[in-house]
């Protein structure tokens, strides 16, 4: 299980990937400002522990950060790899909705 998730957590939306778990959180300072946090959590088979990677980003670098995942990805779907089907994952999983704050 997730630990103390959404115990600062304003809003929180989780993405089921396979094996993996994404977390996109957003989180409160003290002094009132808000930043995210991305977290991929992923289950080690062997002792059933969880292995996260964390990364936080903070609002004078959204707009950088959105367009840098943008162009990565457009790149990847159009130079790299323009006849995979990437909606071939896509399906629609409520939990993957369920926003809480």
């Amino acid at each position: 299980m997730e630990e103390n998730r959404d115990q600062n957590s304003i809003f929180s939306k989780r993405v089921k990937a396979g094996k993996r778990t994404y977390f996109f959180d957003v989180r409160a300072t003290k002094s009132n400002d808000y930043f995210l946090t991305i977290t991929e959590s992923t289950r080690k088979f062997d002792d059933g522990n969880y292995v996260k990677s964390k990364i936080f980003l903070y609002k004078e670098d959204f707009n950088k950060f959105i367009e840098a995942l943008n162009e990565t990805v457009k790149h990847v779907k159009s130079e790299l790899l323009p006849e995979y089907n990437f909606d071939e994952f896509t399906r629609k999983d409520n939990n993957d909705d369920a926003a809480h704050g």
